[in-house]
């Protein structure tokens, strides 16, 4: 299960929890699943919390106890949002339906309209906090895995272009991660996550916080795991038709944010860019049309 039925309900009434209730309500959102399967002693075990505070967290959402709401994640497990081969299965007997046409434009729809809510009063704030804080790092530490990986990466990459500061935790032979060590409170960690969440990217995320290392998040809800430990948070839907969750948005995001830091990157950035069409055109990187050619 990706995303429980109450999600939505209990994010919207976080702020106004205690912080034991806070941490009940997180482990219900990061952990449908488990809310639909384990019984509540083991789900508060494994919380860190009293099984009152369960039934407390329960009642403050509109139950008459926690069996009530245990039993609201269990019908939606047996409905069959269980993992990507169960929303596969959905989405083509869907596709057989309403044929390839559809559901390409149903995908397109979703994400235009997803995209336009970034660019709301509320997620542009959020979206310049973030870059600003990555223009006055020393180094900008990149995280991303799975399927997360292209946004950490486009940010790299455009902050590459334009000077020395980022470094992408992103290596083979399992040392990737090896880099965050030499990071300190003057650098920033910019890590993408959406669930389900890697375990990986959290744990990592969670030692650079300890360490003393800002973190950027770009994350899918204001309890996700990241969004608990970062300076700036940047919140993007990934709801999708498809058996996937969309990752158009926070690749998006990446790209706004590599574009506002390499603007505020001033002569030194345009120098680095003058170098490196330099290196290009020597190594004659791309490919030269006839017009281009016939033009030189």
């Amino acid at each position: 299960m990706d995303k429980g039925p109450l999600s939505d309900r209990i994010i919207t009434a976080f702020d106004g929890l205690s912080t034991q209730l806070q941490t009940a309500a997180r482990y219900v959102v990061d952990h449908p699943r488990e809310v639909a399967l384990l019984s509540m002693r083991e789900q508060a075990r494994r919380a860190g919390v009293q099984p009152a505070s369960m039934t407390r967290l329960a009642k403050h959402l509109g139950f008459d106890g926690y069996d009530e709401l245990r039993d609201r994640y269990a019908e939606a497990l047996r409905e069959g949002d269980s993992g990507f081969a169960e929303r596969a299965g959905e989405q083509a007997r869907s596709q057989k339906l309403k044929g390839d046409h559809a559901l390409a434009a149903d995908m397109l729809g979703s994400i235009g309209k997803q995209i336009s809510r970034l660019s709301e009063p509320a997620s542009l704030d959020r979206i310049v906090e973030a870059a600003t804080r990555l223009a006055g790092a020393r180094r900008v530490y990149c995280l991303g895995l799975r399927s997360s990986h292209a946004v950490a990466w486009q940010v790299h990459y455009i902050l590459s272009l334009v000077g020395e500061k980022s470094v992408i935790l992103d290596g083979i032979a399992g040392t990737g991660a090896d880099a965050i060590g030499r990071a300190g409170a003057a650098d920033v960690l910019l890590v993408a996550s959406v669930l389900p969440y890697t375990r990986a990217t959290i744990e990592l995320a969670e030692y650079a916080r300890a360490s003393g290392v800002p973190i950027v998040a770009v994350t899918d809800s204001e309890v996700a795991p990241l969004a608990q430990i970062a300076e700036a948070i940047i919140i993007v839907p990934t709801e999708s038709p498809s058996f996937l969750h969309a990752m158009t948005p926070a690749f998006a995001i990446a790209e706004v944010l590599g574009a506002l830091v390499a603007g505020r990157g001033g002569e030194a950035a345009l120098q680095a860019l003058k170098r490196f069409d330099g290196q290009l055109a020597a190594l004659d990187t791309h490919l030269q049309t006839r017009n281009s050619k016939r033009a030189s």
